[in-house]
């Protein structure tokens, strides 16, 4: 695979339609899957093996690579390519599997340890690319989305995967809300929901969990924030992307003790109430704050009184402050109430906001700042993210039954989906004419000695 020089680092439109063997070749080679496959023979012991686990895994990779809608459609090309089939050591058509050997195998990969080796490979994929990529993970976003999913039929089945940990299938209603709140679209699903927590530049997964479609996402964003650290080097995430499902104090205060500033939309739940006096300020003063943490200063001067946005001069991490300045004086420009505000000050009234006295009320990075505003916008990359992970790679199947072999299925997509952005990290990029090609520091670091 060799790409354009000046396509990004993970250049996901340049991603095949029908990868060539040597793709789907050097996408077996890249997972560190052998951890699983000797687990899941010595689960299976001295039992038949006429079709080995190596062989099954296969099918279950090459159906997410090949995008193929069912394990049906990937088997009967088996049975047809011969030297598909001997990627993942099928030596004959006769020996390709039937469609029940694989479900039997993706309800077994759904098991533990099984799943947790599942879980592993992905996150050694995403470490490799971290320790790699400098700048992975520095600016991350968060989202939750649904999918189709079915419940087994056999409650005492059903009962035995939630023993173990595992999500039911569940109904699911989200509804979306315009400016004024006014509900403008209802999305009803049965299944379960998928929680992503990505690189807002690269588009590249860091973290996933399936859970029930009753779970909010402020409460699995914890999770899914420490599988995150863990896949990165330490002190690697600068801030986190979310939208109001996430404004919650517990999910700030999480924040707040890892150092990562959130970008989350906060929610309206003032009733009557559209400013408060600032704690420490008695009536006398002329400083409020909003609902969404912003701080005003009031013209009493004028008639009628005339409120301003104070002008935002930063974060102070060693006072955990935020410092606010006269607006008139620091834009320039004249306040009819400056010799009451700004007597004997050089440079005007200043304001120190302790963020303790809210943290989800004031972030590091306030709400009504270009910067927030600018930064809030990568949180669109989860979306992409999402509609990749459906559209492209098919995880929302909706034929799936029962939680082992969906959370299995999701964890073959993840791990397709990141083996695939390493190959395109690792890629070479054609420079200039068609013969020519260069290594960057990037793709020297993620190629495999032999292939280096």
């Amino acid at each position: 695979m060799i790409v354009q020089q000046n396509k990004p680092l993970f250049p996901w439109d340049c991603l095949e339609d029908n990868p060539s063997l040597k793709t789907i070749r050097d996408l077996l080679h890249a997972l560190p899957d052998g951890p699983l496959l000797e687990g899941l023979r010595q689960w299976r012991g001295r039992g038949r093996d006429d079709y080995p686990v190596h062989v099954l895994w296969g099918v279950v990779i090459l159906t997410a690579a090949l995008r193929h809608t069912s394990y049906e459609a990937c088997l009967a090309e088996l049975e047809r390519n011969d030297g598909l089939r001997r990627l993942i050591g099928i030596e004959s058509p006769t020996k390709v599997p039937k469609k029940w050997n694989v479900s039997r195998f993706l309800a077994t990969l759904g098991r533990e340890p099984h799943l947790s080796r599942v879980r592993e490979i992905f996150d050694l994929l995403i470490q490799k690319l971290g320790g790699a990529v400098d700048d992975l993970g520095r600016d991350t976003a968060g989202d939750s989305t649904w999918l189709h999913g079915r419940c087994k039929a056999n409650a005492r089945e059903t009962a035995a995967e939630q023993a173990e940990g595992l999500p039911r299938a569940a109904g699911g209603r989200k509804e979306y809300e315009d400016e004024q709140g006014t509900v403008t679209r209802v999305v009803e699903w049965f299944g379960y929901k998928l929680h992503l927590l990505v690189d807002a530049k690269h588009e590249v997964p860091l973290a996933y969990q399936v859970t029930s479609t009753k779970a909010g996402d402020g409460e699995t964003l914890p999770a899914l924030l420490e599988q995150a650290q863990r896949n990165l080097p330490e002190d690697r995430i600068q801030t986190l992307a979310y939208d109001k499902a996430a404004d919650t104090n517990d999910v700030h205060r999480c924040l707040a003790k890892t150092g990562i500033k959130p970008l989350i939309r906060n929610r309206a739940l003032w009733k009557e109430e559209s400013e408060k006096m600032l704690p420490g300020h008695d009536g006398r003063s002329n400083i409020v704050y909003d609902e969404a943490g912003t701080l005003h200063c009031y013209d009493r001067t004028s008639r009628p009184i005339v409120r301003h946005r104070m002008a935002y001069i930063g974060h102070e991490p060693s006072r955990g402050t935020l410092k606010y300045r006269c607006p008139a004086r620091h834009e320039g420009w004249t306040c009819p109430h400056d010799a009451v505000c700004n007597a004997g000050k050089k440079y005007g009234k200043t304001v120190r906001v302790d963020r303790a006295i809210d943290l989800r009320r004031f972030p590091p990075i306030p709400r009504a700042t270009r910067k927030f505003e600018r930064m809030y916008k990568g949180r669109t990359s989860v979306e992409r993210v999402n509609a990749r992970l459906k559209i492209f790679w098919g995880v929302d199947d909706g034929n799936i039954t029962g939680a082992r072999r969906f959370v299995a299925k999701v964890g073959t997509v993840m791990i397709v989906h990141a083996a695939m952005a390493l190959l395109l990290a690792a890629a070479p990029r054609r420079d200039g004419t068609l013969g020519q090609t260069r290594l960057g520091k990037v793709q020297r670091a993620l190629r495999p000695p032999a292939a280096a």
